[in-house]
């Protein structure tokens, strides 16, 4: 089946690599890799200058214990022990996730997350070895753009995701809302609820964070327009087809009229990940420190740009979170990179699957 995919993408062949001579090569090199475990103590503390050899170690894992990622690797003609910066590592397909169980070692999982049905007839699947690595990945993550989860009242207008049992945003959410004593709840097709809880949280000018689907954000602004001076407003999910594709400057300026905020936040996430980017302002994403964003060449899939680098491409992530699945994976989202490591999220390629991540870009 793996040759059927790389048939039908058409992609380019890799340059081929000269293998290692020896089998004591590559014995040598992976004697020198940390384990799953020592890797797994190092994710939440990693700093800038050693995010790139803790990536190349985890590759070196996935490499040895994920059979499809081997495979994949392998069908590249990639030597391991040639891998030495970020854009050696070999990314994988997010169409993978359809088709296969994409897991680093065999384990029964804690946690089993599904994708939406608007992005195809086959849905992707992430198996999670360990719900608390999400768990901490979600908890550290929001504190480290927002501060400390106890402060605020989680509000979820989420209707697309709550009509679906395994979607891992309505896992994050219940988290967060257990981490906080102040009002949290979920909103499927009471928007007067919501409205009412709002606006007792404004009276009472308790922080909160209102994180909606964005079709649903906009019809519940236009239905009950507001001033919130003690609410973030953060949108995610896209239109799941219920709406007009709107870009995401129109859809935070309809927004901020009718809710009298001063800037709209968004979360950008996935199935295939257990990480989360967050823009605090203006569409602008910025990544937790064990995650990272860089762009591949729209026309060369393997030609993937230095890291850091401003410019326009194809979002390759990596999210050193994913230990027990995949941490390198080749998305379809067209993004700019910006400084600093910050990245727009521009639109999908052509012919890629409908996700409802992404808002309409146009130039």
């Amino acid at each position: 089946m793996l040759q059927d995919f790389f048939k039908c993408t058409r992609l380019p062949p890799k340059k081929a690599v000269k293998k290692p001579s020896l089998p004591s090569k590559l014995y040598l090199h992976f004697c020198r890799v940390d384990t799953l475990e020592q890797l797994e103590k190092k994710i939440f503390t990693v700093q800038p200058v050693e995010f790139e050899s803790l990536a190349i170690h985890i590759f070196n894992q996935q490499y040895l214990h994920n059979t499809l990622y081997n495979r994949y690797c392998n069908q590249l003609q990639i030597d391991p022990t040639s891998v030495n910066k970020l854009q050696d590592i070999p990314f994988l397909p997010i169409s993978l996730f359809k088709q296969f169980s994409v897991t680093t070692t065999e384990f029964t999982p804690e946690l089993m997350f599904e994708s939406s049905r608007t992005t195809g007839s086959t849905p992707s699947v992430h198996p999670v070895k360990k719900a608390s690595l999400y768990q901490q990945s979600i908890l550290q993550g929001f504190e480290h753009f927002y501060g400390k989860p106890e402060q605020y009242s989680f509000l979820a207008l989420l209707p697309s995701y709550l009509e679906r049992s395994n979607a891992s945003l309505v896992y994050m959410m219940e988290y967060l809302m257990q981490q906080t004593s102040l009002p949290g709840n979920f909103y499927l097709h009471n928007p007067e609820a919501l409205y009412r809880q709002l606006l007792d949280n404004e009276k009472k000018e308790i922080q909160t964070l209102l994180i909606g689907v964005t079709y649903a954000l906009l019809d519940f602004a236009a239905q009950f327009p507001m001033e919130l001076k003690h609410t973030l407003v953060m949108e995610t999910g896209g239109m799941k087809g219920r709406r007009e594709e709107m870009t995401r400057e129109e859809v935070h300026a309809e927004l901020i009229q009718q809710l009298g905020v001063s800037e709209v936040h968004s979360e950008y996430g996935m199935t295939e990940l257990l990480s989360q980017a967050y823009a605090r302002a203006n569409g602008v994403f910025e990544c937790p420190p064990w995650m990272k964003v860089l762009a591949r060449n729209e026309e060369d899939p393997f030609d993937i740009y230095t890291p850091g680098t401003p410019g326009k491409g194809v979002a390759n992530i990596i999210d050193l979170c994913n230990l027990y699945s995949c941490a390198f994976i080749a998305t379809d989202d067209l993004v700019s990179i910006q400084a600093n490591n910050q990245f727009k999220v521009l639109g999908r390629l052509d012919n890629a699957d409908v996700r409802g991540c992404n808002l309409m870009y146009t130039n």
